[in-house]
This record gives C-alpha cells, sequence and structure tokens, in this order.
C-alpha cells in the first residue's frame, strides 16, 4: 500500500513528469479557490480555542434552534466527508483530523447543554402542557434526536472514512455535565458509537419509526441491517401517518402527543429532509422535489437563481396554475409580490426565527438538482450574500434582512454561512446516493493508498489528492493560502 508518511520527506524528481502523459493531470479534476477556502474555513472553526466560536454565534442563544453549533458542525462534518469520498480520497489523514476536530467541538456542553432545559418541554411543542416536567442533562439518553442523531451519523461517517473504531472505545463519547453554582454535583454520561445506535434505536421503537439516521455506514461496518429494518418501519409508519399536507410540502411539524401535523409554510424542511432521503428513497426524492420547489425560485437573471418566501411562492404557484404563466420568471416574482403585499395577513403561525431556507434548498439541489440550477443557486450566493475571506477561510456573513430593495434574497444566517453552502459546493450531484450505495469496507480503506501526518494546520490547501491506478501515480496539488513558500 502506497502511503507517504510526510511531504518533508518527498525529494523533487524532474523525471516523473516524463513517464507520464502530457496531459495527465487534466484528468484529475483539482477543488476550486471557493471549495478549498471552505474546508479552511471549517478547519479554522474547528481549530479555535475551545469556548470560542467565532462567526458560529447562532440566532437563539439558547443553542435551540435551527443555527445552533450542532446543526453547523454538523453539516460541516458532512461536507468534509463528502469532499473526501468523492473528491480528495488519498488525503486521509486532512480530513481525518478534521472531522476528529469537528467531532470534538459537538461533544462541548455548550453544543449540547441546552437540553437539561429544552427537556422540561413547553408549550411550543405541547400545547397541551401543564406542568413541566423534571428534566434531565443527558442529551442522547430520550429524545433529541436532533442532537443524538447528528452525533451518531458524525462518528458513523468517520469510522467508515478512515478505519478507526476510536470512538467504539468505552467513554470515547463523554459528556461531562458539571455546572458551578447550581446542581447535586457533575454527571457523566459516556457512550460508545455501538451504545449511541442502540439509544437511538430504543427511542425510535418509543416514538413509533418515525426517524431514521445514520444505520446504514454501521452495518456495513458491523456487518449488521438495521438499516432495512428500520426502514422499513420508517416507510410504514409514514405512509400511515402522512408525510405531505396539502400544499405538497412535507409537513413541518408533528405533535405525538396530540397526533397532529402542522404543514409546511416553505420549503425548507422539505428540502432539507430531501438532501438526505435521496440516499435511500430517490425515487420520491427526485419526483417530489421538482413539483415541491416549484414558486420558490425564481430566475433572477441568464445565471442567477434566487429563491422566495412562501406567500410568494404559493401565490407564483396559483398564477401558474391559473394563468398559465412561467413559475420561474422574474416578471412572475413581481407579480406575486404585488398580490401578497395588497393581501391582508392571515395570522399563520410564525417561527421563533427565520430557518436556514436558502441553505435547506442549496443542499437539496446540490444533491439531486440539476447542475444549471445549483450553478444558479450559487451564482446568486457570491453575488448577494458578501463572501468573506478570513485565514484563507470561506465563508458568508449573517445578515438579517431578508430581500433587497429588488426582491433579491439576501437574508443569511450561520448555517447557511458557515455549512451549507460549503456542504452544497463539496459534494456531487448524488453524493449521499453514492455513499449509501457503496460506502467503503474496512478492507477498502486499509488497501488504499493515501497521505498520513499532514494535516490543515500546516497552512497548505490540498487541491488535488487522489491515486492513479493505471499509471500508479499519486496525484496531490496544493498550494499555500497566504502565498508563503513552504518546503
Amino acid at each position: 500500500m502506497p502511503t507517504v508518511p510526510s511531504f518533508r520527506k518527498m525529494k523533487h524528481n524532474p523525471d516523473l513528469l516524463k513517464n507520464l502523459p502530457a496531459d495527465f493531470l487534466a484528468g484529475h479534476d483539482k477543488l476550486s479557490r471557493e471549495q478549498a477556502g471552505h474546508l479552511r474555513h471549517f478547519h479554522n472553526l474547528a481549530t479555535q480555542r475551545d469556548g470560542e466560536w467565532g462567526v458560529m454565534g447562532s440566532q437563539d442563544p439558547g443553542q435551540e434552534w435551527l443555527d445552533a453549533y450542532r446543526y453547523q458542525l454538523a453539516t460541516m462534518a458532512y461536507a468534509a466527508g463528502a469532499a473526501h469520498f468523492h473528491r480528495l480520497p488519498a488525503l486521509r489523514s486532512i480530513f481525518q483530523s478534521l472531522l476528529s476536530g469537528l467531532i470534538h467541538k459537538m461533544l462541548r456542553r455548550e453544543v449540547w447543554g441546552y437540553w437539561f432545559l429544552t427537556s422540561h418541554s413547553g408549550k411550543f411543542v405541547d400545547p397541551d402542557i401543564k406542568r413541566l416536567r423534571q428534566p434531565w442533562a443527558d442529551p442522547v439518553v430520550k429524545e433529541n434526536i436532533m442532537y443524538s442523531g447528528h452525533l451518531l451519523l458524525m462518528v458513523s461517517l468517520y469510522t467508515m472514512l478512515f478505519n478507526d473504531d476510536k470512538y467504539n472505545q468505552e467513554g470515547a463519547l463523554t459528556f461531562n455535565w458539571s455546572p458551578i453554582f447550581w446542581g447535586m454535583g457533575p454527571e457523566k454520561f459516556s457512550y460508545t458509537r455501538e451504545s449511541l445506535q442502540k439509544a437511538i434505536l430504543a427511542e425510535m421503537e418509543r416514538e413509533k419509526w418515525l426517524g431514521i439516521i445514520a444505520m446504514r455506514y454501521n452495518d456495513v461496518r458491523d456487518g449488521t441491517n438495521v438499516a432495512t429494518e428500520v426502514l422499513s418501519k420508517y416507510t410504514a409508519a409514514w405512509e400511515a401517518k402522512g408525510m405531505a399536507g396539502p400544499n405538497g410540502l412535507f409537513i413541518s411539524w408533528y405533535s405525538p402527543k396530540q397526533d397532529t401535523k402542522r404543514p409546511a409554510l416553505d420549503l425548507g424542511f422539505t428540502a432539507w429532509a430531501t438532501a438526505f432521503m435521496n440516499a435511500w428513497n430517490p425515487i420520491l426524492a427526485n419526483e417530489t422535489f421538482q413539483a415541491q420547489s416549484i414558486g420558490f425560485l425564481t430566475r433572477a437573471d441568464h445565471d442567477r437563481i434566487s429563491i422566495n418566501r412562501g406567500p410568494v411562492a404559493f401565490a407564483i404557484r396559483e398564477l401558474a396554475e391559473k394563468k398559465g404563466v412561467d413559475p420561474y420568471s422574474l416578471s412572475t416574482m413581481q407579480k406575486a409580490r404585488d398580490i401578497v403585499a395588497s393581501s391582508p395577513t392571515t395570522g399563520e403561525h410564525r417561527e421563533p426565527f427565520p430557518r436556514p431556507m436558502f441553505g435547506y434548498i442549496l443542499m437539496a439541489m446540490s444533491e439531486l438538482g440539476d447542475e444549471s440550477k445549483l450553478a444558479g443557486l450559487l451564482n446568486h450566493v457570491d453575488r448577494f450574500f458578501q463572501p468573506t475571506w478570513q485565514n484563507g477561510g470561506l465563508y458568508y456573513p449573517v445578515n438579517a434582512e431578508q430581500y433587497d430593495k429588488d426582491g433579491n434574497w439576501t437574508e443569511v444566517e450561520p448555517f447557511t454561512g458557515n455549512g451549507a453552502v460549503g456542504y452544497a459546493r463539496l459534494t456531487v450531484l448524488g453524493g449521499q446516493r453514492k455513499m449509501w450505495e457503496e460506502p467503503w469496507s474496512a478492507e477498502q480503506v486499509s488497501r488504499a493508498p493515501h497521505i498520513s501526518g499532514i494535516d490543515l494546520g500546516s497552512g497548505v490547501d490540498f487541491l488535488r489528492g487522489c491515486w492513479d491506478e493505471s499509471h500508479q501515480a499519486m496525484v496531490v496539488t496544493m498550494r499555500t493560502w497566504d502565498q508563503t513558500e513552504k518546503l
């Protein structure tokens, strides 16, 4: 197995290229400046001093909302994992170090400590509640799948990509609950990859199989078949319950105690679900999203696509149905905005904060949309989201203004600005599907040629990193992000 332990041991060989075709490098795609910038931004955030969160500050100070640290960290991990799997498979130590750093941050109390308060429940999630519940600090033992599920997928992805079972060692996933001035003393909750999955499966069974996450990679690792069984129960549960609302979008909220569903008011959750549903149900994901996204996407320029909030999108749908207008045209969007502006408000349910709709749509489009639509959305991002470079990393700063005066979407929250745009650029079309169908086995990883002994802390960006089997050559292209020379 060819392995390069360190670039310091590599010597320049002027005869090497003589043995390769003149167009050798042209056959190996390299990362763009933006793609490399996203990876470095992930690295910059993952290597901050513990307790510092930089530009990751979310809209809700209690870490309960959809742009909380956990969602940003998970999305960065999925983006980095996809980049390694699809684009830079030989750069093992670079991505192993990056994912390890993101998982370390995921275990910080700032990320999961919100659960002690949230576990009390409340009127938002349980309208009939009369008395708050007794709280618990363990963030994964019960409920809270939107933390525990992401953590499981992150460590399962790490295990699959690097053939490394460190998160299955006793105490590898430990939550230290130790408030200083209140409580009955420190508590510690310890899990492994396997015991974390068991806790999630037990919760899924309690909630009648209305969720699924992360089992596929562990099946390949452990020689089990959990995902198939869970998928069967999950599919049956939602077929009985009904996943879509009257407007064709996946429901926004389900309340188990009341057995009630809240219809979606925009494309956000539908897009987020579709981005990952494509892995195991590509037919449903592709067929439904094409129809579900109508009204929410506007061709603002010949090479740019903007998005629309729910009321405007539904007005566009009505115009297209009744008058036969193009639902993607700028003029249709402008007519719809005029209609909404002149219509009385309906008093519909409002969320506490804006949800990351642009980021969710980007993620869905990067998985199953056509390349022209994805390019159009990314062009919009680069023109209206104020791309910012910091220490070689690329991100998009927070902007609370939803639209500019011309109707262009300008709202950016940390989930989109730090994670989702990078995810959309670094994955490939059908990326989650490919990883679901053909994840790397332990044998594949153990035999694959790779680079080790270096990470992004070296100050070098890696644009290519793969093994060319036909020429028995390791292909690596790198550059310093700050234009300095390094040996």
